[in-house]
């Protein structure tokens, strides 16, 4: 099973880009992740005559891809912009939403004691209106993150979460495999 993920961070040392890979890591053989680039430039509705390479490029992933999986951090509350422009351009330009019918899931790390909940209840409003399947249970909102949750490889050393990561990617993947077309 091909995924498409969506790490909405372009922090180097990431924590939610470790939680993508302790996640990628459990889903072993099972899924392959793709990484979408979004550094993308800024949505501009002039630039859908020319869509720009890199964009395409995201569009393209989407539209290949088995399922989706944003894994984001909250800032002021929400879904980080760089993350919402990514979705801009691949659900446009209007009338060819790459993401129509996909499988998708979020999850989420902050350092604050709610984790991502308030930014992924916004994303799933956002995938609601692109028509995307979202997945409803399990949620993983991991509350408190630090970067010494992970060991020298970035992947989860926490137990708990760990047991809670491995839960989530084997209802994610059961979901992504009963919408395969």
């Amino acid at each position: 099973m091909k995924i498409a993920v969506f790490v909405g961070s372009l922090q180097q040392n990431s924590v939610n880009k470790k939680l993508a890979g302790t996640m990628e890591k459990v889903a072993g053989e099972r899924m392959e992740f793709e990484y979408i680039d979004v550094n993308l430039p800024l949505f501009n509705q002039d630039l859908e005559e020319n869509y720009p390479v890199e964009a395409r490029r995201v569009k393209d992933a989407v539209e290949t891809a088995d399922g989706i999986l944003f894994v984001m951090p909250e800032y002021n509350r929400s879904v980080p912009g760089v993350l919402k422009n990514a979705i801009d351009w691949a659900s446009r330009p209007w009338g060819t939403n790459s993401f129509k019918g996909k499988p998708a899931g979020v999850v989420g790390g902050s350092i604050g004691p709610v984790g991502t909940a308030v930014g992924q209840s916004d994303m799933r409003h956002i995938a609601a209106f692109l028509e995307m399947e979202m997945l409803g249970q399990p949620e993983l909102y991991l509350a408190n993150a630090t970067h010494d949750m992970f060991d020298e490889q970035g992947i989860m050393k926490d137990e708990r979460w760990y047991k809670n990561i491995t839960e989530y990617v084997r209802v994610f993947g059961d979901w992504v495999e009963s919408h395969k077309k």
